[in-house]
């Protein structure tokens, strides 16, 4: 099967999405850059679990870091990812709602 590089390039960005986890961190750094402290403390995870979960959407491209002292910051390199992932939920939510409707019809 033949798979252009444009292809599996969006594969790897929607790959680094598919945990909760990392969904969970997109949405806290939704608001702003955080430190890895306060993502691990919203989490209620394990510091190695955290980074590593940190390290998948770091080299997708999506969140990006850097040292202030002795904390790292993170943030997210583009918007844009927001309008994708609002995308799905609202794929869900519709999903959802058909379901509703078809159970409803149904009884």
């Amino acid at each position: 099967m033949f798979v252009t590089a444009e292809n599996q390039l969006v594969a790897n960005i929607f790959k680094a999405l598919a945990h909760p986890a990392r969904m969970q961190i997109m949405k806290l750094l939704k608001n702003g850059p955080l430190c890895v402290c306060d993502i691990i403390n919203n989490l209620q995870s394990e510091q190695s679990n955290t980074s590593q979960h940190l390290n998948v959407l770091k080299s997708a491209g999506l969140v990006e870091s850097r040292k202030e002292g002795l904390s790292v910051i993170y943030n997210v390199r583009s918007q844009e990812i927001y309008g994708a992932i609002d995308t799905v939920e609202n794929i869900l939510l519709e999903q959802a709602e058909k379901a509703k409707l078809l159970l409803k019809n149904t009884y």
